[in-house]
C-alpha cells in the first residue's frame, strides 16, 4: 500500500489535490512538483516525456500504485507513452491517470450552445488534446482553444494581480471569445488558471460559464476508486500528505499557500 501520487510541473496541481483531499479526506497523497524546470508549456513534446517519465519512476520508487498526472501539458504530451510504452514495462498493477480527459467527459454538458472555448498552455493547446477528447463524447459541440502562453509564469510569480498581469489575461479572454460569439462555456485548461477564475468571470458576460477542472477531476478520481476496488486496496488511508518539488523548498511553501490554501512544508528532491 502506497500513497497516492499527484504530478505537476509546478504549483498548479495543488488545485486539482486541494479537490481531492476535500472529497478523500483519509487517503494519503504525495505531491511531486517539478518546480525547477517549470513551465512546461513551451518544451517539446519530447522533453515534457522525458521529464514526465522521470517523476512517474520517482513516484512509483516511493510506493505510490496510482499517479495523477495533475498537469495539463504533461496528460496532452505524456500520458499516452506513459501509458502505452513505459507502464508496460514495469508490470500489470501500476496506473497513470491524467486530467483531460475527465475534463472532456462533462464539459458538453455545461454548454447549451454546444459552443466551448478553452483557455491553456501553448503546448496543450497545440496537442489539440482537448479538441479530440470533447468530440469523442460530444460530437456536435465545436471546441475554440485560444494559447495562454504568460499566466503561467504571471501566477508563480504573483504578478497576474497587476495591472499589466490583468491586460495579458484580459487580452486572451478576448481572443478567445472573438473566436465565436455563441462561446458560452469556457474550461480552464491549466491547473494554475483557476488562481485567476474570479478575475476572468468579471471580463466575460454573464451567461458565459467559467469552469475549473478541480471538483471534476476529484469526482472522477472517486468514481475510478470505486469502479477499481484492486487499486482502492493499494491506496493507504491514513489522511497524511507529503509535498516534494525539485526547487528551493522554502520558496515552494511560500508560494504554494496561494494554491492549496494550507502553511505547508515540503522536502527538496533530485530528477
Amino acid at each position: 500500500m502506497g500513497p497516492i501520487g499527484v504530478f505537476d510541473s509546478g504549483y498548479g496541481g495543488l488545485t486539482i489535490l486541494k479537490e481531492f483531499r476535500k472529497l478523500l479526506p483519509e487517503y494519503d497523497f504525495l505531491y511531486l512538483g517539478d518546480n525547477a524546470r517549470a513551465p512546461y508549456g513551451t518544451r517539446s513534446f519530447e522533453i515534457v516525456y522525458e521529464f514526465t517519465q522521470e517523476a512517474v519512476e520517482y513516484l512509483f520508487n516511493e510506493g505510490c500504485e496510482l499517479i495523477i498526472l495533475a498537469c495539463n501539458t504533461a496528460s496532452a504530451k505524456a500520458l499516452r507513452n506513459i501509458q502505452q510504452q513505459f507502464l508496460p514495462t514495469i508490470g500489470d498493477k501500476k496506473r497513470v491517470l491524467g486530467v483531460i480527459r475527465p475534463s472532456a467527459e462533462v464539459i458538453g454538458n455545461f454548454s447549451p450552445s454546444n459552443k466551448v472555448g478553452i483557455l491553456a498552455t501553448q503546448g496543450t493547446v497545440k496537442s489539440n488534446s482537448y479538441h479530440l477528447e470533447i468530440k469523442k463524447f460530444f460530437p456536435k459541440v465545436d471546441v475554440y482553444q485560444q494559447e495562454c502562453p504568460l499566466w503561467v509564469t504571471l501566477i508563480e510569480e504573483n504578478k497576474h494581480e497587476t495591472e499589466a498581469g490583468k491586460a495579458f489575461i484580459k487580452e486572451d479572454v478576448e481572443r478567445l471569445l472573438q473566436q465565436d460569439d455563441k462561446i458560452d462555456t469556457i474550461l480552464l485548461g491549466c491547473t494554475h488558471y483557476p488562481i485567476v477564475q474570479e478575475y476572468i468571470k468579471t471580463i466575460v458576460p454573464k451567461h458565459v460559464q467559467v469552469v475549473s477542472q478541480g471538483e471534476i477531476v476529484a469526482k472522477s478520481l472517486v468514481d475510478y476508486l470505486k469502479r477499481h476496488p484492486w487499486m482502492d486496496k493499494q491506496c493507504r488511508k491514513g489522511g497524511d500528505v507529503q509535498f516534494l518539488t525539485t526547487e528551493n523548498p522554502e520558496i515552494f511553501d511560500q508560494h504554494a499557500s496561494l494554491f492549496f490554501e494550507e502553511n505547508i512544508a515540503s522536502k527538496h528532491i533530485h530528477l
